[in-house]
């Protein structure tokens, strides 16, 4: 009779299987496999943190009219993304949305939306908006970064190639450091500007694609999208915008948006 020895190489190997097959998770609206080792209760615990000391750090703007609007929008699109997920089968998703928007006086033009559906909107990108329907493409664009689960996704390949066959629960325990720092650096955070690091150009496509969609159900025109898109380009000059920096503007992405355009219009048809 043979014997089968399992080595401990071919151990960590098969449990890193096991692993990455219970880690699979399905992305809201687009149907892409994803891979997302961390639990989001704790990416939300962690986002907190960190979205606690920038706005303890950066002015929060105080133009009434202005927050109005971002708060406003805000509201509008996560509603849009509630009853999305609601009637799709993702209402499980909900439970880690805390939804807040700020605007901060800052000069560059960006925003962000953490895990947990906390949102900030530097002023500086306010002139390039110039409408609240502008202002929808940019805040329903990072939104979806959040319900898509982006960065819990970027974060995950990071603890796998920092972190190698460490288990989970052992890296949240032991090393809750080095943890927050490979969050830290999965956003981008420590920088003067707040979130930075660029999202995958696929991740890009799929929150265009979102963030489309769920502009149009919360009542808002998605054709903004290309004019804002397009405002952006001609407003780069030499020295491009911090926002375009990590959002890539080119011909192939507002040629994608135009692809996506028939079906966002049918969900702003019907909810107008």
């Amino acid at each position: 009779m043979r014997t089968h020895k399992i080595t401990i190489a071919g151990l960590i190997m098969l449990l890193g299987a096991v692993l990455l097959m219970e880690s699979c998770s399905t992305v809201p609206l687009t149907g892409r496999s994803q891979m997302n080792l961390m639990p989001e209760s704790n990416m939300v615990a962690m986002s907190l943190t960190s979205y606690d000391q920038f706005l303890d750090t950066n002015k929060v703007s105080t133009n009434q009219q202005q927050v109005a609007m971002v708060k406003r929008a805000g509201r509008n699109i996560s509603v849009a993304v509630e009853k999305y997920l609601k009637e799709n089968g993702y209402e499980s998703y909900l439970q880690y949305f805390d939804w807040e928007f700020n605007l901060v006086d800052d000069e560059v033009p960006n925003a962000w939306c953490m895990p947990g559906g906390k949102v900030v909107v530097y002023s500086g990108i306010l002139p390039l908006t110039q409408s609240e329907a502008g202002l929808a493409v940019v805040m329903g664009h990072e939104i979806a970064h959040a319900v898509a689960r982006h960065g819990n996704e970027r974060m995950s390949h990071s603890m796998l190639v920092q972190m190698g066959g460490m288990a989970l629960g052992e890296a949240l325990k032991e090393k809750p450091n080095e943890t927050q720092t490979i969050f830290s650096a999965a956003y981008g955070l420590g920088s003067q500007y707040g979130v930075m690091l660029p999202f995958s150009r696929q991740h890009e496509y799929e929150a265009d694609k979102m963030g489309l969609i769920f502009m149009a159900i919360a009542g808002y025109n998605p054709q903004e999208a290309v004019a804002f898109w397009q405002r952006m380009s001609e407003n780069s000059g030499q020295a491009p915008p911090e926002f375009l920096s990590t959002h890539p503007v080119d011909t192939k992405r507002i040629a994608a948006l135009n692809e996506i355009m028939p079906e966002a219009m049918k969900y702003y048809q019907g909810n107008n």
